[in-house]
């Protein structure tokens, strides 16, 4: 923080609490996370994406019966309206996945004649068309810039076995449904990130939420948050091998160039999503018969955590240094990862929208002004 004046100002919000949730419990200093009280080490090995999606929206996890009906309700919300299927095959093939994903959002708001909505029902109800049909929209745009036809939903399979069947073309195999499942979890939802903070800035004009998702999108593409499992891939492919890595570390050092996927704004420790990741990550590496990009990701790790530069400095991987080579294993192309990544993270971002229209207040910070002052104007023609 820095003094201006009388005021305070904290770049970057630092250490300003501007809400309270009940949703997810971030302790940074001991590399802990919790869902409404839950482990994260707990739903990551045990609990299905849409459990975790239930739990978010009302607080508990689901009976036998109210899961089966979360399932039959986005099955049967996958498909694309006719409105939003044309959309997305009008883009440019040339853009980037999440930049399709934020056009079909808005595309799809365009179709709701109750789009001004903002009842809790309401947003429930759209809040479980997003959750049904992002992915839909983000294979459907996979495909078709790959020069293929997109594949429908299929009706038997859940949230992460979905996706990547609409992606494939065939039905995965039970370790890639499963890892993806899993990365699904521990991304669903993460308290007051970039992201999340635009929604709830968004939500809290009362604009309608498939504006406040697209807010949420264009946040989540930038490097420093949702894009960064992007670069982290793109960064493995560019060490190219185990062999490169004490080479490219100690050249990233002497030309201070940061190695993505290590680090994090909250967390002082190994982010607890990491090892969950890493195991799947592998899991489907020994599937595939395709190692390289793991165990260069692990043999990164390795040397940093031995390296006095990043353990004086408390750099561990974060989320995204094993979402990488586990997403890359599982065939999405490195710019489809910020878009996984939103897939994911939509629970959590309907989530805040219940909450901020609780009680909501409309979020609009002070700026302390540091301008020149008291100026005169001179008109056009005598400023020479």
């Amino acid at each position: 923080m820095s003094q201006s004046g009388s005021t305070i100002v904290a770049p970057g919000l630092e250490g300003v609490v501007v809400a309270e949730t009940a949703l997810s419990e971030v302790d940074g200093l001991n590399g802990r996370l919790a869902y409404r009280g839950f482990s994260i080490d707990d739903l990551a090995r045990h609990a299905t994406y849409e459990e975790v999606l239930y739990l978010l929206w009302h607080g508990e996890l689901p009976a036998r019966d109210e899961l089966a009906a979360l399932h039959r309700e986005l099955a049967a919300n996958r498909a694309l309206p006719e409105e939003v299927r044309r959309a997305i095959e009008a883009l440019p093939r040339s853009g980037e996945p999440i930049d399709a994903l934020r056009a079909g959002v808005t595309a799809l708001g365009m179709t709701d004649p109750e789009i001004r909505d903002l009842s809790p029902e309401g947003i429930l109800r759209r809040g479980l068309r997003l959750v049904a049909m992002m992915p839909t929209m983000l294979a459907a745009y996979a495909r078709l810039r790959q020069g293929e036809q997109p594949v429908e939903p299929d009706p038997e399979l859940g949230q992460a076995g979905n996706f990547l069947s609409m992606l494939y073309g065939r039905r995965p195999t039970e370790t890639q449904q499963a890892a993806f499942n899993c990365y699904l979890v521990l991304l669903a939802e993460h308290s007051l990130n970039a992201s999340t903070f635009a929604l709830r800035v968004t939500i809290s004009t009362l604009a309608d939420l498939y504006a406040a998702v697209a807010a949420a999108l264009a946040a989540l593409k930038g490097d420093a948050h949702g894009g960064a499992n992007q670069r982290a891939m793109e960064m493995l492919l560019e060490i190219g091998s185990p062999d490169n890595v004490v080479d490219y570390v100690e050249e990233s050092l002497r030309i201070k160039r940061r190695l993505m996927g290590i680090g994090h704004r909250v967390y002082r420790t190994r982010d607890p999503r990491a090892a969950h990741l890493m195991g799947w990550s592998k899991a489907v590496a020994e599937e595939s018969g395709e190692r390289t990009w793991h165990t260069i990701a692990e043999r990164l790790e390795e040397v940093t955590a031995n390296h006095p530069y990043y353990v004086e400095r408390k750099l561990y991987p974060n989320v995204e240094f094993y979402s990488a080579p586990l997403l890359y294993g599982l065939g999405l192309a490195p710019d489809l990862m910020p878009g996984a990544f939103a897939i994911s993270r939509v629970a959590g971002w309907v989530a805040h929208a219940l909450e901020q229209l609780a009680s909501n207040r409309l979020i609009r910070p002070q700026a302390s002004y540091v301008g020149e002052r008291e100026r005169h104007f001179v008109p056009l023609d005598q400023r020479g």
